[in-house]
């Protein structure tokens, strides 16, 4: 029995769950009628079978729409009971039917876009800025995609009869910018929208609620949280879910079942994580923006624990200076990291790209994590260097 086989009676209850309840209980429901406490990590590659009749109509079941195959697992590659966990907690806090899987974000976005071009829908409609390698990927149209870019107003007049997807992330990486979802979903028509929702998390907002059929996370920033998983999901109704499934099977991009455990246990505390960090965030844009060796802060009106900020002077100073912020790609992780998007996360799109895309050259980026606020305040304002200000106290934050 795994965490799929509940019962109608256990997804009435769930939902009408609070989101730190079913970020705790999501995919464990079953456990204490096994007499389980903590999910276990089946590590198996293969599974027996004795009716290999059943085993050939299972197979012909998961070919035909992609669904899990009932009953006990077949094989790694067709899923695992510790990664479907992981896929139903994350599904409940999406608040989407289905959610799938993947060794990492880039590889779940793969999926996506070759799942679409497999059925003869190649073109990409999207809106800048998105993570770099996302960027890379559409511009350089490895999956034979090819790519629009535009901005939220001119969703609709870019779609052609070929548009498999629209792509948008908000808030963006790395400049926070924020878009309407509802009225990008509006826009897209039939065409389904895929919203990358890893800065925000489902603690902050639910992209299905506003009209997207597909929610990306790289599951290796906040779903994971402690900088020790790479992993990717995508949140989407069953439909998606089964061509996403059958393109995972092709292709091998599995999650490993620790990294599902990994995960699962990560999403038990992503509320606490995301709003303690937030609070911390809040508090140093405040202080940054008061600060003259700044010019400029972004940080979105939803909040988050992710800042970007545009210094007066040389920003790989400060990347140089910090001692107890980690100078180092990645984000959503308990502790905080700082980097320079044009120097390396956004790198690989190139200046125009960039441009395009709102990265400057003084641009930084921080993801801040659950330190004592006035210690993170300390090592960013000795950073930052000459013409240090009287430190600010805490208070209101500006958003």
């Amino acid at each position: 029995m795994d965490s799929r086989s509940s019962g109608a009676y256990d997804d009435v209850r769930a939902a009408s769950r609070a989101l730190a309840t079913e970020a705790v209980h999501a995919g464990r429901d079953d456990l204490a009628g096994q007499g389980l406490h903590v999910p276990p990590i089946d590590l198996s590659t293969t599974y027996p079978s004795y009716d290999s009749r059943d085993e050939a109509a299972r197979i012909d079941a998961f070919a035909l729409d992609g669904a899990e195959p009932a009953g006990p697992p077949v094989y790694g590659r067709l899923g695992n009971p510790t990664v479907s966990r992981f896929e139903t907690a994350l599904a409940r806090l999406e608040g989407t039917e289905s959610a799938v899987a993947f060794a990492s974000g880039m590889a779940a976005l793969s999926a996506v876009l070759l799942a679409r071009s497999a059925m003869g829908l190649k073109h990409v409609v999207a809106v800048r800025p998105l993570y770099g390698c996302s960027d890379h990927m559409l511009t350089a149209g490895l999956f034979g995609t090819e790519v629009t870019w535009t901005d939220p107003a001119g969703i609709g007049e870019a779609l052609r009869p070929d548009t498999g997807l629209v792509m948008v992330e908000s808030p963006a990486n790395p400049t926070l910018g924020e878009l309407d979802l509802r009225a990008a979903a509006h826009a897209c028509g039939t065409v389904p929208l895929l919203a990358d929702n890893t800065f925000a998390t489902p603690v902050l907002q639910r992209p299905a609620e506003q009209g997207a059929r597909l929610v990306l996370h790289s599951a290796t920033k906040y779903l994971g949280g402690h900088g020790d998983v790479m992993a990717g999901v995508v949140a989407c109704d069953e439909e998606m879910a089964g061509a996403l499934r059958k393109i995972r099977f092709a292709t091998g991009g599995v999650l490993h079942p620790l990294a599902g455990y990994l995960l699962l246990r990560g999403l038990s505390t992503l509320p606490v994580r995301v709003r303690a960090a937030s609070a911390n965030a809040a508090e140093l844009v405040r202080r940054l923006a008061a600060d003259p060796r700044v010019e400029r802060v972004h940080y979105p009106r939803i909040g988050g624990a992710m800042i970007a900020f545009e210094v007066h002077g040389d920003p790989h100073e400060v990347i140089s200076g910090v001692r107890l912020i980690t100078p180092a790609v990645s984000l959503g992780s308990v502790d905080s990291l700082i980097q320079h998007p044009a120097s390396i996360s956004h790198r690989i799109i190139g200046a125009d790209g960039r441009e395009d895309a709102g990265v400057g050259d003084r641009l930084l980026r921080l993801s801040v994590g659950l330190e004592d606020v006035e210690d993170l305040w300390a090592d960013l304002d000795n950073a930052l260097g000459e013409r240090a200000i009287t430190p600010v106290p805490l208070g209101e934050a500006v958003r």
